[in-house]
């Protein structure tokens, strides 16, 4: 593994897990009331994605269990429709999403 993609993986294991702290003891409903939560979880995810980005592509081959190209897709999409925002999405992503990939992530470390 080369040493910026451990770097990378880091950075992506933490946004992660800040974003499912984030999340600890909320509800969907938090995120219509709550603009600074969907900022900081909007954040996170584009600092997950851009990390995820910058892992070499030699290492996201040997780990294709990993969904690179949806996590990439993501935050590419919070970046350049930043206006458009799916907040159901939103939140499924760092509910249902992000666990699983905290696991991954950790097993590869």
């Amino acid at each position: 593994m080369h040493r910026d993609d451990r770097t990378r993986l880091r950075h992506m294991l933490d946004a992660a897990k800040e974003a499912i702290a984030f999340t600890k003891n909320e509800s969907r409903n938090s995120l219509d009331a709550n603009r600074m939560l969907v900022l900081s979880l909007v954040r996170l995810i584009e600092i997950l994605g851009e990390a995820a980005n910058q892992v070499s592509r030699e290492f996201q081959a040997k780990n294709s269990g990993i969904p690179w190209p949806q996590i990439i897709a993501m935050r590419n999409r919070l970046i350049h429709a930043y206006f458009d925002i799916d907040l159901e999405r939103l939140w499924d992503t760092v509910k249902e999403d992000l666990p699983p990939l905290v696991k991954q992530l950790e097993e590869i470390q």
